[in-house]
């Protein structure tokens, strides 16, 4: 099955940040501000989607702390997680609703390593089936955990404002005006993500974007 380009160095996100500067003036701008792009690859696999999931509507401290918790107590692996019993998973700081989704992960047997070589659309549809991963979360995997370069994430603020400014558009996009946009920035639409990311905390600090 076709996967297409896989990001692997910065080399490969400064081919596809090139790609972009030349096809649109304002990206060649914008990446002017930012300088190069970084790689932002990350493991695959359970505890990648586990650790997601602790991140949910908490601040970044509050889950880099539950995350230690669960590494010292040897909790980040799928039987780990089935065999804990949920007063173990409170003591770590995981919510009712967050251990339901944990073990909604654990016992969902994703065979991670299979996901390796499926298409995008795939593997989204198959994170998604699992309680608690949304979309954006499925995205964010598929971008950066499995490398793939033509992945978008057109449901996050972040990119929709950094695309209101960068664009000069009135309203910041809704998800399917921007999704339709990035149609325009493929095969390298995880490398305009990163771009717009790393545009939006520019612009953040000199326009005072909330």
């Amino acid at each position: 099955m076709n996967i297409g380009r896989i990001i692997e160095t910065p080399d490969c996100v400064a081919e596809g940040a090139v790609w972009l500067a030349t096809r649109d003036a304002r990206f060649a701008r914008a990446l002017e501000l930012t300088g190069p792009l970084p790689l932002r690859r990350k493991p695959d696999g359970f505890a990648q989607l586990l650790s997601a999931i602790v991140s949910q509507q908490v601040s970044v401290a509050s889950a880099n702390a539950i995350w230690k918790r669960l590494q010292d107590a040897r909790l980040t692996g799928p039987r780990k997680i089935m065999w804990a019993t949920d007063e173990d998973l409170r003591a770590v700081g995981l919510s009712r609703q967050k251990i339901r989704y944990a073990r909604a992960l654990a016992e969902a047997g994703i065979d991670y390593d299979a996901l390796r070589q499926v298409p995008n659309d795939q593997v989204i549809a198959t994170l998604t089936e699992v309680s608690g991963i949304g979309t954006w979360t499925a995205e964010v995997y598929v971008m950066f955990s499995l490398g793939r370069a033509d992945v978008f994430a057109p449901g996050d603020l972040a990119l929709q404002e950094a695309a209101k400014v960068l664009f000069d558009l009135e309203e910041r996009p809704r998800e399917k005006a921007l999704r339709e946009m990035a149609a325009d920035w493929s095969p390298w639409r995880s490398v305009a993500a990163r771009l717009l990311w790393a545009y939006y905390r520019v612009a953040k600090d000199r326009e005072g974007i909330r």
